[in-house]
């Protein structure tokens, strides 16, 4: 069993996006910790959820309801652990022309995709960053994290294409990084990373799971639990670096 801030208990933690198939699991896991009080399940529609669970609803794309979600669980105290698990592979084309997943090549790029890509994986996250980061605690450790992608990484890109999802996921590493910074002056007990959680078997990888080499294709349980051990052994020093599910360190 994870321990994320070891010395306190009655922790409070939430994640964001947690109907999906990585954000459900984290919230079951978090839930099931002695130690942890309270976890928000923040997602687009609130649904009934377990005891210890308080269900909360948001839009990506509305920063009034991110606001709104973080005002609601700022009342109860300091937030210990916070996980944003939203993102997205297919998006909208412009003009109503459908769907598209992630680009094969450069005339597959679309204005409106490429937009909705940058809002879900990159601008959402950081807007949340702005509401939660107040609610770390100022005098013990706090985690703030998101998910993020190995094909975000610029240095290890050596096979091109997916455009759009990796520039976000890129984008998502930089703005983290930023606000890891900011975050060290005033939280100096709290770190703030993005993670590459590995393929899960969820809606979102369906289409990609072709290939994946044998023990490399995880459940979401799998996921939350392997997430959750990477959190618990970083420290302020690994603030604003990305990490993979294992605990390496992927380059920027």
């Amino acid at each position: 069993m994870v321990d994320i801030g070891k010395s306190v208990d009655g922790k409070r933690a939430a994640v964001f996006g947690a109907s999906g198939g990585i954000g459900a699991a984290l919230v079951t896991a978090l839930a099931a910790r002695s130690d942890m009080a309270e976890v928000f399940a923040v997602s687009r529609r609130a649904a009934a959820v377990p005891a210890k669970v308080t269900a909360l609803a948001f839009d990506l794309h509305d920063e009034t309801s991110i606001a709104a979600a973080a005002a609601a669980m700022g009342g109860g105290g300091p937030i210990d652990v916070c996980v944003v698990a939203s993102g997205a592979l297919t998006l909208e084309q412009a003009g109503g022309a459908g769907q598209t997943g992630p680009e094969k090549g450069w005339r597959m790029l679309d204005p409106a995709a490429m937009a909705e890509a940058y809002a879900i994986n990159a601008i959402g996250p950081a807007l949340i960053a702005k509401h939660m980061l107040p609610l770390l605690p100022s005098r013990r450790r706090g985690v703030f994290a998101a998910l993020s992608s190995r094909v975000g990484s610029i240095e290890d890109n050596r096979l091109g294409g997916w455009h759009s999802y990796r520039a976000a996921k890129a984008a998502l590493n930089q703005l983290v990084r930023t606000l890891s910074i900011e975050l060290a002056r005033v939280r100096p007990e709290a770190l703030a990373v993005t993670l590459h959680p590995g393929t899960v078997a969820t809606q979102l990888s369906a289409p990609f799971q072709r290939g994946v080499a044998a023990g490399r294709l995880f459940t979401p349980e799998q996921a939350a639990a392997q997430l959750l051990a990477v959190l618990d052994g970083l420290s302020p020093a690994d603030s604003g670096s990305l990490f993979a599910w294992d605990g390496a360190r992927i380059p920027f």
